[in-house]
């Protein structure tokens, strides 16, 4: 990672190999969302969930992926509704297999092909919209364990 290297306002969490990385407005649930995957994943509803970063994320392509990685002043912390900042284990770099964005304006209940997948720093990636106001951690869940149905 060199000094140059951008950072955006979105949140990730390692999920088993690969990281889902959290985008939305600010007050859209990111924290929060990220905290009910690592709670998921202590509950057994996930195999393994560590926080990578919270608020801010490095961006990086690499090798045709994504790495993100904390912002050093911002690793390892993470923002809890009600309780403020707290300290949690992170992953210090992952790759991302899957971006959720939160308050989509272009969630759909049957959404279309192009709405699955977004570009960022020119990695495609498959992308889950999730609509303001509706639950994202079951979602994600069924997301990450379930499988399209063939057409």
């Amino acid at each position: 990672m060199t000094a140059d290297t951008p950072t955006i306002h979105a949140s990730a969490v390692l999920v088993g190999a690969k990281a889902v990385l959290i985008r939305g407005p600010a007050g859209s649930g990111k924290s929060r969302l990220a905290w009910d995957l690592v709670q998921a994943a202590r509950q057994g509803a996930l195999p393994f969930a560590r926080l990578v970063a919270d608020d801010r994320v490095h961006v990086e392509a690499c090798a045709g992926q994504l790495l993100v990685r904390p912002a050093p002043a911002l690793a390892g912390l993470i923002e809890i509704h009600g309780l403020g900042i707290r300290r949690l284990a992170f992953e210090p770099v992952a790759a991302v297999a899957l971006v959720v964005d939160l308050a989509a304006a272009d969630a759909a209940r049957l959404p279309g092909h192009m709405a699955a997948t977004t570009v960022i720093a020119g990695v495609t990636l498959p992308r889950l919209a999730v609509a303001a106001g509706m639950a994202a951690l079951p979602l994600l869940l069924a997301s990450l364990n379930t499988a399209p149905a063939s057409n």
